[in-house]
């Protein structure tokens, strides 16, 4: 029953992002983060009510779901991007790979939470502020705005999830992992952050922790 109550609340989602992408035509970038935020967000706390398996299925389902919507441009909305991207691929991919490795809630939900909310507020920091700090890297426009979005919610992911642990990490060690994020998040290209930033951080946690 959780596992299909999951199911309807995604396909809710994204038809709600579709739907405001088609009838208000926000900007592209904006309705693809409407999804990648709240999904991503959603899928952050499963471990709390769906077993591991559950997760790895509907992983590895919403794979299938994402290249066939890619393939027949069913929804339009999580596409409206004009560089090439394997970004949605990833974001399903790392949903059940974390849950594969970890095999520890609070460890899947932080790394997850760097794919949702650092990766998708920095790209929303970087068009609203980013214009005028721009930079190239690998032949990518990045913006000090973004990064710096993506460094501060990164600590603070970090500083909520060093307060569930019985001996905290080392203030240095946290402000290593965020660094650390932030770099991989600048040099990964074609959307491949969305998979190297979550493992690079459950990988740093585990062993951190």
């Amino acid at each position: 029953m959780k596992l299909i109550a999951t199911i309807l609340v995604i396909f809710t989602l994204l038809i709600i992002s579709e739907a405001w992408w088609r009838i208000k035509k926000p900007h592209d970038e904006l309705s693809r983060k409407f999804i990648h935020i709240t999904v991503g967000t959603f899928a952050a706390f499963w471990p709390y009510f769906l077993e591991w398996n559950e997760i790895i299925l509907l992983s590895a389902a919403f794979v299938v779901v994402v290249m066939v919507s890619q393939y027949f441009g069913i929804f339009k909305a999580i596409h409206a991007v004009e560089r090439p991207t394997w970004g949605e691929v990833c974001f399903a991919l790392a949903v059940g790979i974390l849950a594969f490795i970890t095999r520890e809630p609070a460890v899947y939900t932080a790394a997850l939470l760097h794919m949702s909310l650092a990766d998708g507020f920095a790209a929303i920091a970087g068009k609203w502020w980013g214009r005028s700090n721009c930079y190239v890297i690998l032949g990518h426009r990045k913006s000090i705005a973004g990064s710096g979005m993506f460094l501060f919610v990164s600590l603070v992911i970090l500083l909520v999830y060093n307060t569930m642990l019985p001996t905290p990490m080392h203030p240095v060690a946290i402000v290593g992992v965020a660094g650390a994020a932030t770099v991989f998040e600048n040099i990964s290209i074609r959307g491949l952050d969305n998979l190297l930033v979550p493992l690079l951080v459950a990988s740093a946690l585990v062993f951190f922790s």
